[in-house]
Protein backbone atom coordinates (compact mmCIF):
# COMPACT_ATOMS: atom_id res chain seq x y z
CA UNK A 1 0.00 0.00 0.00
CA UNK A 2 1.62 3.45 -0.96
CA UNK A 3 2.36 5.67 1.86
CA UNK A 4 0.32 9.60 1.35
CA UNK A 5 2.78 12.27 2.28
CA UNK A 6 -0.44 15.44 2.65
CA UNK A 7 1.21 18.65 2.58
CA UNK A 8 -1.19 21.61 3.76
CA UNK A 9 1.27 24.48 4.29
CA UNK A 10 -1.29 26.14 1.88
CA UNK A 11 -4.13 25.95 4.04
CA UNK A 12 -3.30 24.90 7.70
CA UNK A 13 -0.13 26.58 7.47
CA UNK A 14 -1.47 30.18 6.15
CA UNK A 15 -3.72 30.33 9.03
CA UNK A 16 -0.62 31.13 11.44
CA UNK A 17 -0.29 34.32 12.98
CA UNK A 18 1.36 36.97 11.15
CA UNK A 19 1.48 34.95 7.87
CA UNK A 20 -0.41 36.41 4.89
CA UNK A 21 0.32 34.34 1.59
CA UNK A 22 -0.90 36.02 -1.47
CA UNK A 23 -2.29 34.09 -4.60
CA UNK A 24 1.69 34.42 -6.12
CA UNK A 25 3.07 33.24 -2.87
CA UNK A 26 0.67 30.20 -3.33
CA UNK A 27 1.68 30.08 -7.00
CA UNK A 28 5.46 30.14 -6.03
CA UNK A 29 5.46 27.64 -3.21
CA UNK A 30 3.39 24.94 -5.07
CA UNK A 31 6.28 24.09 -7.35
CA UNK A 32 8.78 24.17 -4.16
CA UNK A 33 6.69 21.37 -2.55
CA UNK A 34 6.48 19.61 -5.51
CA UNK A 35 9.83 19.52 -6.13
CA UNK A 36 10.71 18.51 -2.04
CA UNK A 37 8.30 15.06 -3.31
CA UNK A 38 5.04 15.29 -1.13
CA UNK A 39 2.35 13.31 -2.95
CA UNK A 40 -0.59 15.90 -2.24
CA UNK A 41 -0.39 19.33 -1.65
CA UNK A 42 -3.96 20.98 -0.38
CA UNK A 43 -3.82 24.62 -1.66
CA UNK A 44 -6.51 26.22 0.43
CA UNK A 45 -10.52 26.44 0.10
CA UNK A 46 -12.16 27.46 -2.57
CA UNK A 47 -15.82 29.11 -2.60
CA UNK A 48 -15.01 29.78 0.73
CA UNK A 49 -11.75 32.02 0.50
CA UNK A 50 -12.03 34.13 -2.48
CA UNK A 51 -7.93 34.35 -2.91
CA UNK A 52 -8.10 30.25 -2.56
CA UNK A 53 -10.96 30.51 -5.81
CA UNK A 54 -8.47 32.41 -7.58
CA UNK A 55 -5.63 30.16 -6.58
CA UNK A 56 -7.37 27.31 -8.15
CA UNK A 57 -8.25 28.71 -11.34
CA UNK A 58 -4.35 29.91 -12.14
CA UNK A 59 -3.27 26.37 -11.15
CA UNK A 60 -5.31 24.86 -13.62
CA UNK A 61 -3.11 26.43 -16.50
CA UNK A 62 0.18 28.12 -14.93
CA UNK A 63 0.98 25.05 -12.19
CA UNK A 64 2.76 21.64 -13.91
CA UNK A 65 3.14 19.53 -10.71
CA UNK A 66 5.24 16.39 -11.52
CA UNK A 67 5.21 14.72 -8.64
CA UNK A 68 2.11 15.81 -5.98
CA UNK A 69 -1.51 15.89 -6.68
CA UNK A 70 -3.88 19.72 -5.95
CA UNK A 71 -5.97 18.82 -3.42
CA UNK A 72 -9.16 21.47 -2.81
CA UNK A 73 -10.07 21.65 0.89
CA UNK A 74 -13.75 21.93 2.32
CA UNK A 75 -16.76 20.57 4.55
CA UNK A 76 -19.49 18.92 4.04
CA UNK A 77 -23.16 19.70 2.55
CA UNK A 78 -24.50 21.98 5.23
CA UNK A 79 -27.26 20.44 7.05
CA UNK A 80 -30.93 19.57 5.82
CA UNK A 81 -29.32 20.56 2.04
CA UNK A 82 -28.37 18.19 -0.44
CA UNK A 83 -25.16 17.78 -1.05
CA UNK A 84 -25.35 18.73 -5.46
CA UNK A 85 -27.67 21.69 -3.92
CA UNK A 86 -25.03 23.22 -1.42
CA UNK A 87 -22.86 26.11 -3.04
CA UNK A 88 -19.34 25.30 -1.29
CA UNK A 89 -19.55 21.70 -2.34
CA UNK A 90 -20.02 22.93 -5.91
CA UNK A 91 -17.23 25.27 -5.64
CA UNK A 92 -14.89 22.33 -4.27
CA UNK A 93 -16.12 20.69 -7.72
CA UNK A 94 -15.36 23.63 -9.88
CA UNK A 95 -12.07 23.74 -8.30
CA UNK A 96 -10.75 21.31 -10.87
CA UNK A 97 -8.90 19.60 -7.78
CA UNK A 98 -8.47 16.20 -8.38
CA UNK A 99 -8.80 15.13 -5.03
CA UNK A 100 -11.27 17.09 -2.37
CA UNK A 101 -10.70 16.67 1.29
CA UNK A 102 -13.64 17.09 3.01
CA UNK A 103 -13.76 18.01 6.98
CA UNK A 104 -16.75 16.16 9.00
CA UNK A 105 -17.11 16.76 12.86
CA UNK A 106 -16.24 13.10 14.92
CA UNK A 107 -16.87 14.25 17.93
CA UNK A 108 -20.60 14.73 18.88
CA UNK A 109 -20.52 17.36 21.06
CA UNK A 110 -19.64 19.73 18.01
CA UNK A 111 -22.17 18.06 16.20
CA UNK A 112 -24.85 19.11 19.12
CA UNK A 113 -23.25 22.26 20.22
CA UNK A 114 -21.45 23.80 16.82
CA UNK A 115 -23.59 22.11 14.08
CA UNK A 116 -26.66 22.19 16.00
CA UNK A 117 -28.03 19.09 14.46
CA UNK A 118 -27.99 15.18 15.61
CA UNK A 119 -25.70 12.81 15.42
CA UNK A 120 -27.21 10.80 12.62
CA UNK A 121 -27.64 13.86 10.61
CA UNK A 122 -24.04 14.71 10.84
CA UNK A 123 -23.06 11.03 9.75
CA UNK A 124 -25.80 11.76 6.68
CA UNK A 125 -24.06 14.66 5.82
CA UNK A 126 -20.88 12.89 5.79
CA UNK A 127 -21.99 9.97 3.49
CA UNK A 128 -24.03 12.21 1.30
CA UNK A 129 -21.19 14.80 0.08
CA UNK A 130 -18.66 11.52 -0.17
CA UNK A 131 -20.92 9.73 -2.44
CA UNK A 132 -21.47 12.81 -4.24
CA UNK A 133 -17.98 13.71 -4.87
CA UNK A 134 -17.02 10.54 -5.78
CA UNK A 135 -19.69 10.07 -8.00
CA UNK A 136 -18.50 13.22 -9.96
CA UNK A 137 -14.93 11.54 -10.17
CA UNK A 138 -13.22 13.21 -7.77
CA UNK A 139 -11.01 11.15 -5.47
CA UNK A 140 -11.94 11.75 -1.45
CA UNK A 141 -10.33 12.35 1.47
CA UNK A 142 -12.41 13.08 5.08
CA UNK A 143 -10.65 14.72 7.95
CA UNK A 144 -12.41 13.58 10.81
CA UNK A 145 -11.89 16.80 12.81
CA UNK A 146 -11.55 16.47 16.48
CA UNK A 147 -11.56 13.02 16.18
CA UNK A 148 -9.11 11.76 18.91
CA UNK A 149 -11.26 14.06 21.82
CA UNK A 150 -14.39 13.02 20.39
CA UNK A 151 -12.98 9.27 20.63
CA UNK A 152 -12.17 9.95 24.28
CA UNK A 153 -16.01 11.22 25.26
CA UNK A 154 -17.69 8.73 22.80
CA UNK A 155 -15.71 6.15 21.06
CA UNK A 156 -18.25 4.41 19.40
CA UNK A 157 -19.51 7.64 17.70
CA UNK A 158 -16.08 8.56 16.47
CA UNK A 159 -15.07 5.35 15.19
CA UNK A 160 -18.93 5.72 13.61
CA UNK A 161 -18.02 8.77 11.58
CA UNK A 162 -14.94 7.01 10.34
CA UNK A 163 -16.67 4.14 9.41
CA UNK A 164 -19.91 6.48 7.59
CA UNK A 165 -16.95 8.37 5.53
CA UNK A 166 -15.06 4.43 4.36
CA UNK A 167 -18.59 2.90 3.51
CA UNK A 168 -19.33 6.38 1.01
CA UNK A 169 -16.30 5.97 -0.63
CA UNK A 170 -13.33 7.95 0.93
CA UNK A 171 -9.98 7.06 0.04
CA UNK A 172 -8.74 7.79 3.08
CA UNK A 173 -9.88 8.93 6.63
CA UNK A 174 -7.67 11.14 8.17
CA UNK A 175 -7.77 11.14 12.33
CA UNK A 176 -7.10 14.93 13.41
CA UNK A 177 -5.91 16.50 16.76
CA UNK A 178 -7.43 19.47 16.28
CA UNK A 179 -7.03 20.82 19.48
CA UNK A 180 -3.17 19.18 19.51
CA UNK A 181 -4.03 17.78 22.82
CA UNK A 182 -2.51 14.44 22.56
CA UNK A 183 0.24 12.60 23.54
CA UNK A 184 2.10 9.89 21.26
CA UNK A 185 0.79 7.13 23.92
CA UNK A 186 -2.58 8.02 23.74
CA UNK A 187 -2.22 8.13 19.79
CA UNK A 188 -0.81 5.23 19.39
CA UNK A 189 -3.66 3.25 21.53
CA UNK A 190 -6.15 5.20 19.54
CA UNK A 191 -5.09 4.42 16.22
CA UNK A 192 -4.46 0.94 16.84
CA UNK A 193 -8.20 0.48 18.26
CA UNK A 194 -9.49 2.36 15.18
CA UNK A 195 -7.12 0.13 12.78
CA UNK A 196 -8.83 -3.08 14.41
CA UNK A 197 -12.18 -1.48 13.85
CA UNK A 198 -11.91 -0.68 9.91
CA UNK A 199 -9.56 -3.45 9.09
CA UNK A 200 -6.08 -3.78 7.42
CA UNK A 201 -7.45 -2.30 3.86
CA UNK A 202 -8.47 1.35 5.11
CA UNK A 203 -6.17 3.89 4.56
CA UNK A 204 -6.05 5.85 8.29
CA UNK A 205 -4.19 8.77 8.02
CA UNK A 206 -2.76 11.29 11.14
CA UNK A 207 -2.93 14.90 11.43
CA UNK A 208 -1.62 16.80 14.38
CA UNK A 209 -1.17 20.40 16.19
CA UNK A 210 1.90 21.11 18.55
CA UNK A 211 -0.44 22.57 21.22
CA UNK A 212 1.52 20.23 23.77
CA UNK A 213 4.86 20.36 21.80
CA UNK A 214 4.06 16.39 20.69
CA UNK A 215 2.77 16.79 16.86
CA UNK A 216 5.87 15.06 15.18
CA UNK A 217 5.84 12.54 18.03
CA UNK A 218 2.10 11.82 17.77
CA UNK A 219 2.23 11.28 14.12
CA UNK A 220 5.36 9.38 14.63
CA UNK A 221 3.11 7.04 17.19
CA UNK A 222 -0.49 6.95 14.86
CA UNK A 223 2.49 5.65 11.69
CA UNK A 224 3.57 3.14 13.73
CA UNK A 225 -0.02 2.30 14.74
CA UNK A 226 -1.23 1.78 11.13
CA UNK A 227 -1.52 4.96 9.73
CA UNK A 228 -0.31 5.05 6.16
CA UNK A 229 -1.16 8.92 5.28
CA UNK A 230 0.59 11.69 7.35
CA UNK A 231 -0.52 15.68 7.11
CA UNK A 232 1.81 18.54 8.06
CA UNK A 233 2.77 21.67 7.26
CA UNK A 234 6.52 22.80 5.92
CA UNK A 235 8.23 24.52 8.54
CA UNK A 236 5.66 23.05 11.01
CA UNK A 237 3.57 26.38 10.24
CA UNK A 238 0.07 26.82 11.41
CA UNK A 239 -2.31 28.58 13.72
CA UNK A 240 -1.96 28.54 17.54
CA UNK A 241 1.35 26.58 18.15
CA UNK A 242 1.51 25.39 14.73
CA UNK A 243 1.35 21.76 12.86
CA UNK A 244 3.05 18.77 12.31
CA UNK A 245 6.31 19.89 10.97
CA UNK A 246 5.87 17.35 7.95
CA UNK A 247 9.94 17.78 7.27
CA UNK A 248 10.58 16.11 10.62
CA UNK A 249 8.22 13.90 10.07
CA UNK A 250 9.38 12.60 6.83
CA UNK A 251 13.04 12.78 7.63
CA UNK A 252 12.19 10.52 10.82
CA UNK A 253 10.31 7.94 8.69
CA UNK A 254 12.96 8.16 5.80
CA UNK A 255 16.17 7.98 7.28
CA UNK A 256 15.22 5.93 10.94
CA UNK A 257 13.23 3.24 9.36
CA UNK A 258 14.03 3.33 5.41
CA UNK A 259 10.71 4.15 4.20
CA UNK A 260 11.17 5.53 1.36
CA UNK A 261 8.40 8.91 1.41
CA UNK A 262 8.94 11.85 -1.01
CA UNK A 263 9.98 11.36 -4.80
CA UNK A 264 12.48 12.94 -6.87
CA UNK A 265 15.26 13.86 -4.67
CA UNK A 266 13.58 14.17 -1.57
CA UNK A 267 15.35 14.97 1.57
CA UNK A 268 18.71 16.13 -0.58
CA UNK A 269 17.00 19.24 -1.37
CA UNK A 270 15.33 20.00 2.19
CA UNK A 271 17.01 22.31 3.39
CA UNK A 272 16.82 24.42 0.28
CA UNK A 273 13.60 24.03 -0.13
CA UNK A 274 12.61 24.81 3.82
CA UNK A 275 14.69 27.82 3.13
CA UNK A 276 13.27 29.32 0.20
CA UNK A 277 9.90 29.06 1.51
CA UNK A 278 10.29 30.46 4.87
CA UNK A 279 11.84 33.32 2.21
CA UNK A 280 8.04 33.64 0.60
CA UNK A 281 6.40 33.59 3.32
CA UNK A 282 8.85 36.09 5.23
CA UNK A 283 9.04 34.20 8.61
CA UNK A 284 12.95 34.00 9.53
CA UNK A 285 13.82 29.87 9.60
CA UNK A 286 14.32 28.97 12.96
CA UNK A 287 17.78 28.17 13.61
CA UNK A 288 16.96 24.95 15.92
CA UNK A 289 14.78 23.60 13.74
CA UNK A 290 15.28 19.57 13.17
CA UNK A 291 17.60 18.40 10.12
CA UNK A 292 17.12 21.99 8.47
CA UNK A 293 17.79 24.81 10.86
CA UNK A 294 21.59 26.50 10.84
CA UNK A 295 21.97 24.86 14.02
CA UNK A 296 20.82 21.50 13.59
CA UNK A 297 24.43 20.54 12.95
CA UNK A 298 26.62 22.91 14.90
CA UNK A 299 28.53 22.64 17.43
CA UNK A 300 29.79 24.56 20.14
CA UNK A 301 31.45 22.30 22.97
CA UNK A 302 35.25 21.91 22.66
CA UNK A 303 34.32 18.23 23.92
CA UNK A 304 32.21 17.64 21.24
CA UNK A 305 34.78 19.14 18.28
CA UNK A 306 37.04 16.95 20.03
CA UNK A 307 35.21 13.72 19.19
CA UNK A 308 34.18 15.21 15.73
CA UNK A 309 37.71 15.61 15.03
CA UNK A 310 38.16 11.84 15.42
CA UNK A 311 34.44 10.32 13.53
CA UNK A 312 32.17 13.22 13.02
CA UNK A 313 29.18 10.37 13.69
CA UNK A 314 30.38 10.37 17.47
CA UNK A 315 27.94 14.36 18.12
CA UNK A 316 25.68 13.71 14.91
CA UNK A 317 23.01 11.69 14.27
CA UNK A 318 23.00 11.66 10.84
CA UNK A 319 25.21 12.85 7.96
CA UNK A 320 23.57 16.20 7.33
CA UNK A 321 24.59 16.29 3.50
CA UNK A 322 21.30 13.43 3.93
CA UNK A 323 19.17 16.33 4.33
CA UNK A 324 21.26 18.97 1.97
CA UNK A 325 22.35 20.74 5.41
CA UNK A 326 26.73 21.33 7.17
CA UNK A 327 28.17 20.65 9.60
CA UNK A 328 28.95 24.10 11.59
CA UNK A 329 31.63 24.60 14.31
CA UNK A 330 31.09 27.03 16.95
CA UNK A 331 33.69 29.45 18.25
CA UNK A 332 33.16 30.42 21.74
CA UNK A 333 34.75 30.75 25.12
CA UNK A 334 33.80 26.67 25.09
CA UNK A 335 36.04 26.47 22.55
CA UNK A 336 39.57 23.76 22.78
CA UNK A 337 41.79 23.81 19.97
CA UNK A 338 39.77 20.97 18.21
CA UNK A 339 37.17 23.42 17.71
CA UNK A 340 39.47 26.22 16.20
CA UNK A 341 41.21 23.35 14.02
CA UNK A 342 38.07 22.50 12.38
CA UNK A 343 36.73 25.82 12.30
CA UNK A 344 39.61 26.79 10.66
CA UNK A 345 39.59 24.19 8.03
CA UNK A 346 35.86 25.11 7.54
CA UNK A 347 37.20 28.81 6.51
CA UNK A 348 40.13 27.53 4.76
CA UNK A 349 43.25 27.75 7.50
CA UNK A 350 44.97 24.24 8.10
CA UNK A 351 45.74 24.35 11.40
CA UNK A 352 46.68 20.54 11.86
CA UNK A 353 49.71 20.06 13.88
CA UNK A 354 50.32 23.96 14.99
CA UNK A 355 49.86 23.32 18.73
CA UNK A 356 50.99 26.93 19.64
CA UNK A 357 49.12 28.53 17.40
CA UNK A 358 46.08 26.83 18.47
CA UNK A 359 46.55 27.27 22.00
CA UNK A 360 47.07 31.45 21.20
CA UNK A 361 44.29 31.32 19.16
CA UNK A 362 41.94 29.64 21.67
CA UNK A 363 43.44 32.21 24.77
CA UNK A 364 42.28 35.40 22.30
CA UNK A 365 39.21 33.73 21.78
CA UNK A 366 38.41 32.82 25.58
CA UNK A 367 40.27 36.37 26.60
CA UNK A 368 37.56 38.59 24.06
CA UNK A 369 34.46 36.55 24.41
CA UNK A 370 35.09 37.69 28.19
CA UNK A 371 35.25 41.19 27.36
CA UNK A 372 31.63 40.54 25.43
CA UNK A 373 32.53 39.69 22.21
CA UNK A 374 31.00 35.98 20.73
CA UNK A 375 32.15 34.57 17.41
CA UNK A 376 29.61 32.07 17.30
CA UNK A 377 26.90 34.38 15.72
CA UNK A 378 30.27 35.91 13.90
CA UNK A 379 32.26 34.14 11.55
CA UNK A 380 33.49 36.82 9.67
CA UNK A 381 35.21 38.23 12.06
CA UNK A 382 36.86 35.24 13.60
CA UNK A 383 38.09 34.85 10.14
CA UNK A 384 39.27 38.27 10.01
CA UNK A 385 40.92 37.03 13.87
CA UNK A 386 42.68 33.86 11.95
CA UNK A 387 43.67 36.45 9.12
CA UNK A 388 45.80 38.22 11.81
CA UNK A 389 47.40 34.95 13.51
CA UNK A 390 48.07 33.00 10.52
CA UNK A 391 47.09 34.52 7.35
CA UNK A 392 49.72 37.38 7.00
CA UNK A 393 47.20 40.04 8.67
CA UNK A 394 44.12 41.19 7.93
CA UNK A 395 44.08 43.71 4.39
CA UNK A 396 44.38 47.52 5.26
CA UNK A 397 42.08 48.80 2.53
CA UNK A 398 41.79 51.99 4.79
CA UNK A 399 42.88 53.69 7.76
CA UNK A 400 41.12 55.48 10.42
CA UNK A 401 41.85 59.11 11.10
CA UNK A 402 38.82 60.45 13.03
CA UNK A 403 34.96 59.76 12.74
CA UNK A 404 32.52 61.84 15.02
CA UNK A 405 28.75 61.73 15.33
CA UNK A 406 26.08 64.06 16.21
CA UNK A 407 22.48 64.03 17.01
CA UNK A 408 20.32 67.43 17.26
CA UNK A 409 17.25 68.24 17.42
CA UNK A 410 15.63 71.40 17.25
CA UNK A 411 12.60 72.97 18.97
CA UNK A 412 10.52 71.19 21.54
CA UNK A 413 9.64 67.64 22.18
CA UNK A 414 8.20 65.63 19.77
CA UNK A 415 10.44 67.25 17.10
CA UNK A 416 12.46 64.73 14.73
CA UNK A 417 16.09 64.37 15.69
CA UNK A 418 18.52 64.41 12.97
CA UNK A 419 21.65 62.37 12.70
CA UNK A 420 24.89 63.36 11.25
CA UNK A 421 28.48 61.61 10.89
CA UNK A 422 31.81 62.55 9.84
CA UNK A 423 34.49 60.29 8.97
CA UNK A 424 38.14 61.32 8.03
CA UNK A 425 40.57 57.78 6.54
CA UNK A 426 43.36 57.08 4.65
CA UNK A 427 42.64 54.88 1.36
CA UNK A 428 43.90 54.82 -2.66
CA UNK A 429 46.86 57.08 -1.35
CA UNK A 430 44.71 59.82 -0.28
CA UNK A 431 42.70 61.21 2.77
CA UNK A 432 39.41 61.11 2.33
CA UNK A 433 36.85 63.47 4.30
CA UNK A 434 33.13 62.67 4.29
CA UNK A 435 29.68 63.16 6.26
CA UNK A 436 26.56 61.23 6.17
CA UNK A 437 22.79 61.78 7.27
CA UNK A 438 20.61 59.70 8.53
CA UNK A 439 17.93 58.57 10.91
CA UNK A 440 20.37 57.67 13.75
CA UNK A 441 23.90 58.09 14.86
CA UNK A 442 24.58 54.18 13.27
CA UNK A 443 22.70 54.37 10.04
CA UNK A 444 24.84 57.91 9.35
CA UNK A 445 28.38 56.06 10.50
CA UNK A 446 27.12 53.70 7.48
CA UNK A 447 26.04 56.30 5.28
CA UNK A 448 29.52 58.28 5.87
CA UNK A 449 31.90 55.35 6.03
CA UNK A 450 30.09 54.14 2.47
CA UNK A 451 30.74 57.42 1.12
CA UNK A 452 34.34 57.85 1.54
CA UNK A 453 35.18 54.33 0.71
CA UNK A 454 33.06 54.68 -2.41
CA UNK A 455 35.15 55.91 -4.53
CA UNK A 456 37.97 53.94 -3.68
CA UNK A 457 36.37 50.61 -3.59
CA UNK A 458 33.15 51.01 -6.00
CA UNK A 459 32.48 47.32 -5.09
CA UNK A 460 31.15 48.49 -2.18
CA UNK A 461 28.25 49.48 -3.19
CA UNK A 462 26.72 46.02 -3.96
CA UNK A 463 27.29 45.38 0.10
CA UNK A 464 23.79 45.82 1.76
CA UNK A 465 23.16 45.62 5.93
CA UNK A 466 20.26 43.13 6.43
CA UNK A 467 20.27 42.76 10.16
CA UNK A 468 21.64 44.72 12.96
CA UNK A 469 21.54 43.34 16.74
CA UNK A 470 22.49 45.26 20.15
CA UNK A 471 22.85 43.71 23.41
CA UNK A 472 23.01 45.27 26.53
CA UNK A 473 26.02 43.37 28.42
CA UNK A 474 26.69 43.56 32.53
CA UNK A 475 23.07 45.18 32.94
CA UNK A 476 23.43 45.85 36.33
CA UNK A 477 26.02 48.77 35.52
CA UNK A 478 23.01 50.77 34.17
CA UNK A 479 24.63 53.58 31.52
CA UNK A 480 28.05 52.09 32.30
CA UNK A 481 26.95 48.55 30.90
CA UNK A 482 29.24 47.35 27.69
CA UNK A 483 27.52 46.96 24.50
CA UNK A 484 27.59 44.08 21.83
CA UNK A 485 26.69 45.10 17.66
CA UNK A 486 26.14 42.07 15.73
CA UNK A 487 25.82 42.84 12.29
CA UNK A 488 24.78 40.40 9.31
CA UNK A 489 25.61 42.01 5.73
CA UNK A 490 25.38 40.63 1.84
CA UNK A 491 26.80 41.36 -1.48
CA UNK A 492 23.72 39.53 -3.35
CA UNK A 493 26.00 36.34 -2.99
CA UNK A 494 26.64 35.48 0.45
CA UNK A 495 26.28 36.84 3.70
CA UNK A 496 28.55 37.37 6.90
CA UNK A 497 28.48 38.43 10.19
CA UNK A 498 30.32 40.79 12.34
CA UNK A 499 30.36 41.68 16.06
CA UNK A 500 31.64 44.78 17.62
CA UNK A 501 32.07 45.34 21.15
CA UNK A 502 32.25 48.63 23.08
CA UNK A 503 31.14 51.19 26.11
CA UNK A 504 28.77 52.96 23.96
CA UNK A 505 26.03 51.04 20.61
CA UNK A 506 28.12 53.68 18.58
CA UNK A 507 31.36 52.53 19.31
CA UNK A 508 30.46 49.03 18.96
CA UNK A 509 28.95 49.48 15.56
CA UNK A 510 31.85 51.18 14.13
CA UNK A 511 33.63 48.06 14.89
CA UNK A 512 31.00 45.80 13.24
CA UNK A 513 30.39 47.77 10.20
CA UNK A 514 34.47 48.19 9.84
CA UNK A 515 34.95 44.63 9.86
CA UNK A 516 31.89 44.33 7.95
CA UNK A 517 33.63 46.21 5.11
CA UNK A 518 37.39 44.65 5.19
CA UNK A 519 35.58 41.38 5.29
CA UNK A 520 33.39 42.19 2.20
CA UNK A 521 36.16 43.04 0.24
CA UNK A 522 38.15 40.42 1.10
CA UNK A 523 36.44 38.05 -0.03
CA UNK A 524 35.58 39.89 -3.65
CA UNK A 525 39.57 39.29 -3.85
CA UNK A 526 40.17 43.08 -3.45
CA UNK A 527 43.40 44.01 -3.43
CA UNK A 528 44.30 46.93 -1.41
CA UNK A 529 44.40 50.48 -3.11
Amino acid sequence: MAFHVYDTTLRDGAQQEGMNLSVADKLAIAPLLDELGVGFIEGGWPGAVPKDTEFFARAATELNLKHAVLAAFGATRKVGVPAADDPQVRALLDSQAPVITLVAKADIRHVERALRTTGSENLAMITDTVRFLTGEGRRVFVDAEHFFDGYRYDADYAVECVRAAFDAGAEVVALCDTNGGMLPDWVAEIVAKVRAAVGPDAVLGMHAHNDTGCAVANTLAAVAAGAEHVQGTVNGYGERTGNADLITVVANVELKHGRRLLAGHGLEEVTRIAHAISEITNISPYGRQPYVGASAFAHKAGLHASAIKVDPDLYQHIDPTAVGNDMRMLISDMAGRASIELKGRELGFDLAGQGDTLGRIATRVKQAEAAGYTYDAADASFELMLLEEVGGGRPEFFSVESWRTIVERAGSRGTEATAEATVKLHAGGERIVSTGEGNGPVNALDHALRQALARVYPEIADFELIDFKVRILDQMQGTDATTRVLIESTDGERSWSTVGVGPNIIEASWEALTDSIIFGLFCRGVAPR
